[in-house]
Parts: structure tokens; C-alpha cells; sequence
């Protein structure tokens, strides 16, 4: 599948290289670089030249790049290499050039350990860091008895988990968080023109032994398609539910899920890796709650002034609250200053080098509505351009909430020791940059 694997800093020069087969030269890495770095034009992530298929992924200045001469499939490449940058971030704490370079022996031996002859091979941290450390090498005494093990674990049914007898904690617990990233575009007119959730369900299980985990989701959880990666499909039921169910356009599991249970009552049996791991992701795009609503009124008086009225609104349980919400008004760019009348919360000033009225907002309760007026003076021109009114933009962040209704019915843990388990859930939605109003 892939022939060849690199890793360029930004200045293109290659940090990683390693050729899984012999039908790529090392001088393939200098196509990558005139065509793809040092090119500002190139935004695709997939560059194919004559038979010859890049695929790469930037990451805090470096690019991680994948080439293969075969039809190769490229949401696997593209896994697999998320995959390799999220086993770094474990290993090194960061993916950087500093990181690459510091322990560039470390990354061969993953390189190596990940991918065979060109095909993604056992990827589990909690696997791979079992023979694969930064720390001194074990003594020749309990190096039979080690490697056996970790035969037993990368071969067993449960590659993804150590031997129930050598994961102990005096205090077992379980936290799950339910993240998602809600997008939202809103008209002028107050209509919703795209509205979609991309979540994730991330776990952190700090249990002993083999316990056996059991996830309840909604009961009316609706999968409108029938793709779930990497597990495998899922039965994908065709009726659409009504307006109180969950649709879920796809969702995509750990390979630690046993997915006939989740066909049967949509509840998530597992055995969960050792620490930190993601359960689950999903998408949807039917049934919306929007946490924050924003009616902007932006009138242009003559060709000198622009009068700001901006009302933000939260639609939510007066018990939450939203965080850290940041607005982020346009401004014409013949802007000179601007002043900022009527402010009901937070604070508001105006960024010449972006052309943007920042306001910031610490904490809003829901059910609470704010609003800010400004006045933006402006230069005048012997040539009055039509001004393009990029859109409003909203970042914020509201905890035990969902915009897609997502809920945690109930999580149990099963060990044959009958220990006591102590289960954390937190839901937390968000936007970074994708929710957006048009004025």
C-alpha cells in the first residue's frame, strides 16, 4: 500500500525517511519538496504526479507524507498517518521538529514497528511502549519472561490491553468525556443554512485487571448511515426518528467495540485499553441545538460611518453557563477607529491589523441575552469599493451540554474481583471557528 514514508520540516528539508519497497528512490523526496512545499499555491492533501500519489498531513510546520505507485485507499493512508502523529504526541508530549529530532531513533523504531512492507501493522500505544521506550533497557534476566508477554499481548484477543494481572490501581475509576465541535452558518435573515456536530467520545480508564465495560447511549439513537470505520459496518438503520431521537449521519469506533451489542440496543461493550483512548467519533447533522444565537444589525451611513448592533442570546438551562465566548465582528477595510458605545458584558476593542471588533465575554448564563453597540468611523475614498461583509464569528465553549442531545445513559464495569469503580462523565460543546453568522 505505501511505498515510502518522510517527514519534512517547512524549509523542506527531510527529517525521516524510510522506502518500504523498492520501487521509490530516495530522490522521490525532492519531487514532494518543488512540487508540494515549496509551493504556496498547493492546498489538496492528495498530489498525484504521473502514477506517483503523495499524501501528507501538516503538523506544526512539519509534513508528514506518505507515497505509494498503487491504488491505494486514502482514508486508510490518511489513518495511518493521524495515527503516527498521535503515537508521537504520546511518546514525546508534542509533535514538533525539536521532538522529531531529539529522539529521531526512537521514531525509526516506530516507523519500523508500525508498517510492514507497506501495510499498517499493530498501532496501540499501550502495546507499542511495552517494547518500545525511552527508558534503559531491560536486564538480560527478565527479558525472556517480558518478551513472551508482549508476544502474548500484541497476538492475543485483546492486543490493545496489557495482561489483566499487570495493570493494578489502588483507586479505579473511569472518566469519560463527550466532546463535540459544533459548525453553524446563520443568514441575515435569522435562518440556519448549515447546522452539523462532529464529536467524539474520549475516555480515560484507570481500572485493574480485565474489566469488562458497558456504554449506554440514548434510547432513541437513530445511525442514518450504514459506514462505521475501522470496527467494521454497522447494521446502518434506514428509519429516520422523530424529532426528540439522535441522528448520527455515521459514527466510527475504537477496535476495542464489540459492535453487535451496539446493533442490537445501541449499547457499547468493551474491553478498554489502559489509560487514555478515544471510544468513539460521530457526525451529525439533523436535530441541532444551538447553544448561542447572535442577531447582528449592521447599517452603513453614507460612506463615513458603520453602526454596529450586535445581540447575543443563549438558548440553553439557566443552570449552565457559556465560557471564554470571544465575537469576532469585520470591519470595513478603510476602518479608522472605532467606538464602542452601549457594552451590556465583557469587553470590546477594535484590532486595526485584522479589521475585526473583538469582544470578549467571561462567562454567560443561559437563558441571558447581551449586546453591544459601536460606530465605526471611516476614511473616505475616491473610489468607494462594495464592501464584501465577511460573516460573524463566535467561539465559546458550554459544559454539560450537547448540540447534538447525545447523553450517557450509564457506564458499568464488570471484574471478576467485583471491585468497586468509580464513573466520571462530562459533556463539554464548543466552537472554534466555525460558528458563523452572515449580516
Amino acid at each position: 500500500m505505501i511505498s515510502a514514508f518522510f517527514i519534512f520540516n517547512q524549509k523542506g528539508e527531510v527529517l525521516i525517511s524510510r522506502l518500504y519497497r523498492t520501487d521509490f528512490k530516495r530522490s522521490i523526496a525532492d519531487v514532494f519538496r518543488i512540487q508540494v512545499v515549496s509551493n504556496p499555491d498547493v492546498r489538496s492533501p492528495i498530489i498525484t504526479l504521473g502514477s506517483t500519489s503523495f499524501f501528507h498531513v501538516r503538523v506544526n510546520n512539519l509534513y508528514v507524507v506518505a507515497v505509494t505507485k498503487t491504488n491505494a485507499n486514502a482514508a486508510l493512508v490518511f489513518e495511518f498517518c493521524y495515527r503516527f502523529i498521535n503515537i508521537c504526541k504520546s511518546y514525546f508530549g508534542k509533535m514538533d521538529e525539536e521532538a522529531i529530532k531529539n529522539n529521531f531513533v526512537v521514531v525509526y523504531e516506530l516507523v519500523d514497528e508500525i508498517n510492514d512492507f507497506g501495510y499498517p501493522q499493530n498501532s496501540e500505544i499501550d502495546t507499542l511502549k511495552t517494547y518500545i521506550t525511552t527508558e534503559s533497557v531491560v536486564s538480560a534476566i527478565q527479558a525472556p519472561e517480558v518478551s513472551s508477554r508482549i508476544t502474548a499481548q500484541a497476538t492475543g484477543a485483546t492486543s490493545w490491553r496489557r495482561n489483566g494481572d499487570d495493570v493494578k490501581y489502588k483507586k479505579n475509576e473511569a472518566f469519560v468525556d463527550v466532546v463535540e465541535v459544533v459548525n453553524w452558518m446563520g443568514s441575515s435573515k435569522g435562518t440556519n443554512l448549515r447546522a452539523d456536530v462532529d464529536g467524539h467520545i474520549q475516555m480515560r480508564a484507570y481500572l485493574s485487571g480485565t474489566p469488562e465495560c458497558k456504554f449506554g447511549l440514548n434510547d432513541k439513537l437513530v445511525i442514518d448511515r450504514s459506514t462505521v470505520g475501522l470496527s467494521g459496518p454497522s447494521s446502518g438503520l434506514a428509519d429516520r426518528g422523530g424529532s426528540d431521537a439522535v441522528e448520527l449521519d455515521d459514527c466510527q469506533f475504537h477496535q476495542c467495540v464489540r459492535l453487535n451489542d451496539f446493533d442490537a440496543d445501541r449499547s457499547i461493550s468493551f474491553i478498554p485499553p489502559d489509560g487514555e483512548f478515544e471510544l468513539m467519533r460521530y457526525r451529525a447533522t439533523s436535530n441541532i441545538k444551538l447553544p448561542l444565537r447572535v442577531i447582528p444589525t449592521v447599517t452603513e451611513i453614507g460612506t463615513t460611518k458603520v453602526s454596529y448592533d450586535i445581540t447575543l442570546k443563549t438558548t440553553f438551562s439557566p443552570k449552565l453557563s457559556a465560557t471564554n465566548i470571544v465575537v469576532r465582528i469585520p470591519t470595513p477595510l478603510n476602518t479608522t477607529d472605532v467606538d464602542v458605545g452601549i457594552l451590556g458584558t465583557g469587553k470590546a476593542k477594535y484590532v486595526p491589523a485584522e479589521n475585526v471588533i473583538v469582544w470578549k465575554i467571561p462567562r454567560l448564563q443561559g437563558g441571558q441575552e447581551c449586546s453591544l453597540s459601536a460606530m465605526a468611523q471611516l476614511t473616505s475614498t475616491t473610489t468607494r469599493q462594495v464592501w464584501a461583509r465577511p460573516p460573524i464569528d463566535i467561539d465559546f465553549q458550554v459544559l454539560m451540554f450537547t448540540a447534538s442531545g447525545l447523553i450517557v445513559r450509564f457506564l458499568k464495569v464488570f471484574e471478576k474481583s467485583n471491585y468497586h469503580s468509580i464513573k466520571w462523565v462530562r459533556y463539554l460543546t464548543k466552537a472554534n471557528g466555525g460558528y458563523q453568522v452572515r449580516f
